[in-house]
């Protein structure tokens, strides 16, 4: 027959025309040309625009703008804006509740955000005063801090600074602040012997107290050589004793005869010699530390400067606890002469007591002079002790601190 009814599905069908591409290359051509129309269009509605393109505001910005007004002055933000303050800041709870934000619309059109501290209402974050800081940098040890000190006849003195920072603080050797078994050592006499002197400050660990003898020599070379070595230091100020002048305490003694204004003139005579001490400790002194008088004016004076009064404790008839209670003075005692049997055997028995006495008590203070003997025997002993847990401490960690106590 002449029609394809009876033939196969699918079979001799006309193929269907192939659809035509658009070619690569004209296709580029037009996407470019599109995009070249749209940036001349946006510049040309930029052009025309009175105000040129726009920021989009920030939200901060759309809540508490404020604006330039006739004479130039800045406005504060809107009152009741969302986000805003009855004067101009952050609602609290915001990252800016703490300040005052201003912004301003400059003439080309950007806007100038300025934040400003404001008064706080006792609510929120608080600052808490830690009290001053003890210590003082290693790399300044060896210089005064000269807002505490003042001019006087005999001398540069210690005194408070105008922001109550104590001597007693400035030049503290810092420690750790934990509340271990901690003992504090003094080796005094520096400055009477240079070839000891020498000795102590070079074979002494830094963490021990060092006592400069106001009748010494060469003491600012040896203060400033003991501080850079990062020893915190005191000065021994000589004082009668009970077997005065069989035993002269040597010159610018405090007696107990003389008036309190010669005592006090003596006392800032030595107390000139040096600076970076952080108090001062008796040389001898029995006597003198026996009369309540002759003793009150130099407490009070002490009390006044920011230093603070280690006694010797060799003296059982002492009244320094007392008066430096009664003038607030940072004090304390020491619990055991270290070489009244100068050996190194006897030295290191002393050594193991004031441990025993540091375990028991929580803290002691020991007080040699710088004899070979001592300085060897004290070096060798605190690498021991340091190993066994004990802490060693400056002589104004363990005082009696009326600031702290």
């Amino acid at each position: 027959m002449g029609t394809d009814l009876n033939a196969p599905l699918g079979q001799n069908r006309r193929a269907k025309p192939a659809a035509k591409r658009t070619p690569p290359r004209l296709l580029g051509l037009t996407l470019l040309g599109l995009c070249g129309a749209a940036v001349v269009g946006l510049s040309l509605w930029g052009s025309l625009s009175p105000d040129g393109l726009r920021r989009i505001p920030s939200p901060a910005a759309v809540t508490a703008e404020s604006a330039k007004d006739a004479d130039g002055k800045t406005q504060k933000a809107a009152n009741g804006q969302s986000g805003a303050g009855d004067n101009g800041t952050m609602a609290p709870g915001t990252a800016y509740s703490g300040a005052n934000v201003e912004r301003t619309i400059t003439d080309d059109g950007s806007t100038v955000t300025t934040f400003s501290p404001r008064s706080r209402d006792g609510k929120g974050p608080a600052l808490i005063n830690v009290g001053p800081i003890r210590g003082q940098d290693p790399r300044m040890a060896a210089m005064p801090n000269d807002a505490l000190l003042e001019d006087s006849p005999a001398g540069r003195l210690p005194i408070i600074g105008p922001d109550g920072l104590r001597p007693m603080d400035q030049y503290a050797r810092p420690w750790s602040g934990a509340r271990g078994t901690r003992v504090a050592l003094v080796v005094g006499g520096l400055g009477l012997s240079q070839t000891g002197t020498q000795k102590a400050i070079r074979d002494l660990p830094a963490d021990i107290t060092l006592g400069f003898a106001t009748a010494g020599n060469s003491l600012q070379r040896w203060m400033q050589e003991a501080r850079r070595s990062g020893h915190e230091i005191l000065l021994q100020v000589p004082m009668e004793p009970f077997d005065y002048p069989a035993n002269d305490p040597g010159p610018n003694a405090l007696r107990v005869g003389p008036s309190a204004k010669k005592n006090l003139a003596e006392l800032h005579e030595n107390l000139a010699e040096i600076t970076n001490y952080t108090g001062i400790m008796n040389y001898l002194g029995g006597r003198f530390l026996s009369d309540a008088d002759a003793l009150e004016p130099v407490m009070r004076d002490l009390g006044k400067r920011g230093l603070l009064f280690l006694d010797d404790g060799t003296s059982a008839q002492s009244l320094s606890g007392k008066l430096a209670d009664a003038f607030d003075v940072p004090h304390g005692f020491a619990d055991l002469t270290l070489d009244t049997e100068l050996s190194r055997g006897a030295i290191l028995k002393k050594l193991d007591e004031l441990e025993r006495i540091a375990r028991r008590n929580g803290s002691a203070i020991g007080v040699a002079s710088a004899f070979d003997e001592s300085v060897g025997a004290i070096a060798t002993w605190v690498t021991e002790a340091q190993g066994r847990g004990i802490e060693i401490v400056g002589v104004s960690a363990l005082v009696k601190d009326p600031q702290q106590n």
